[in-house]
């Protein structure tokens, strides 16, 4: 039978085994109670089974209320367990959201759990098989910029907001000047009544074809085409229609059936943006990690996936950066198809950074994209990108970067950005 097993971080004060075996029935074919139509034979079918509890700790008080346990006062410890439950595919069919709600839905809500985090999903190869792979994924990105042996240098349109069309258009002039490969808008940037996607995108791609034309490199611009679901279809048509190569979308808020239609309607490049994740992530005792996380999404067929910046502005530490990029750049099941998606590091990013980055992706596959790191180089974004190469060569070539020798862009790099 083909299962999906979620493996999840439980605290609770009463019996470890109890609390797995409710989560199970809750999410499967019981209740708290047995009830009419609950057979034996339909349980023997679609019940959902605690395969491993791994107790770790006790603890002094729990971690969030419960109105339950104030009411029940159990007498036990508050104990910390890993707990492995596998729930038949059966039960969900071909549905991402319906996924969603049995690996953690109600889960959150039992009132005998004082924490719980949803860390991984294990999706059996049959079931991948039902959902998309990555239209563009990691291969085809490199072919749609032609870019092949090395890191893919992008950077985000700064300032975010604000900008008229033709003040974009101008910036992204500049950027296509300085060699980027990679362009996207920001976030909070979609539709904005002072640059509407219906002025934006003809007013840009204009200038990446101008680019095209001059040097026979294609830019890849992420057009932030976040909006609801008919709306997003209409500006990746536009997009298309303007021969864009990629559009972006904001996961948390467009959900995962927004994701799922996007996919179906284009086979742009979708650039995934996991912003609003740290309200999901941050708490060690409640929500969802990245990995589990990410394969939802990545059964919604994106392509390209945020996983923050080593070194940069954001919370994440060095190890869960790296965690994430190589859960982006490993097949989601064993013996499934190639569905590995390009990680998209971003947040405080610089020439700097780039050689522990390498070591984070495990090799050359990934997008590097650095807004200050480019724009505010002190010698200009030309300067910029070339001090990303200049990195780039040095960490082929073995050296380390405060020995950049005849690579003046990285020299101004180190001595602008390097106390910073």
């Amino acid at each position: 039978m083909d299962r999906i097993i979620a493996e999840y971080l439980l605290e609770t004060p009463f019996p470890v085994a109890d609390v797995a075996a409710m989560m199970a029935g809750e999410q499967s074919s019981g209740t708290f109670v047995r009830v009419a139509g609950e057979t034996d034979e339909l349980r023997a079918r679609s019940a959902a089974q605690v395969l491993e509890i791994l107790p770790l700790d006790e603890v002094a008080t729990p971690t969030l209320a419960s109105a339950y346990v104030t009411r029940k006062a159990p007498a036990g410890p508050v104990v910390r367990a890993r707990v492995r439950i596998a729930y038949p595919a059966g039960n969900i069919g071909r549905n991402l959201p319906t996924l969603a709600a049995t690996v953690s839905g109600n889960l959150y809500d039992i009132g005998e759990i004082t924490g719980l985090k949803l860390e991984r999903l294990e999706i059996p190869a049959a079931y991948r098989e039902r959902f998309p792979v990555p239209v563009q994924g990691i291969a085809g990105t490199r072919r749609s910029l032609g870019v092949m042996g090395r890191p893919i240098f992008g950077t985000i349109i700064k300032p975010n907001v604000g900008m008229s069309p033709g003040d974009i258009a101008a910036l992204v002039d500049t950027l296509c000047a300085a060699g980027v490969d990679f362009i996207k808008d920001d976030e909070v940037c979609a539709n904005p009544d002072c640059a509407p996607l219906a002025q934006r995108v003809p007013a840009v791609m204009a200038v990446i074809r101008k680019w095209q034309d001059r040097t026979g490199r294609k830019v890849m611009m992420a057009f932030n085409i976040t909006d609801e679901t008919d709306a997003m279809r209409r500006h990746a048509d536009l997009v298309a229609a303007e021969e864009g190569s990629c559009v972006m979308a904001s996961l948390n808020w467009c959900g995962l059936s927004g994701m799922e239609t996007l996919r179906a309607h284009t086979p742009l490049a979708i650039h995934a943006h996991r912003n609003g994740f740290g309200a999901m992530s941050r708490h060690p005792l409640l929500g969802i990690g990245f990995q589990a996380y990410h394969a939802l999404y990545r059964l919604a067929g994106i392509d390209h996936m945020h996983v923050h910046g080593i070194g940069g502005k954001f919370v994440d530490s060095a190890e869960e950066v790296t965690e994430a990029a190589r859960a982006c750049l490993a097949p989601l099941s064993d013996g499934g198809p190639d569905d590995r998606v390009m990680p998209a590091f971003s947040s405080g990013q610089w020439a700097g950074t780039l050689p522990r980055t390498y070591e984070a992706a495990g090799g050359q596959d990934f997008m590097f994209m650095c807004g200050g790191g480019i724009l505010a180089h002190p010698d200009g974004p030309a300067a910029g990108v070339a001090s990303l190469h200049e990195a780039q060569e040095a960490i082929v070539a073995g050296q380390a970067l405060s020995e950049a020798g005849d690579r003046p862009a990285l020299a101004a790099a180190l001595g602008f950005f390097g106390g910073r």
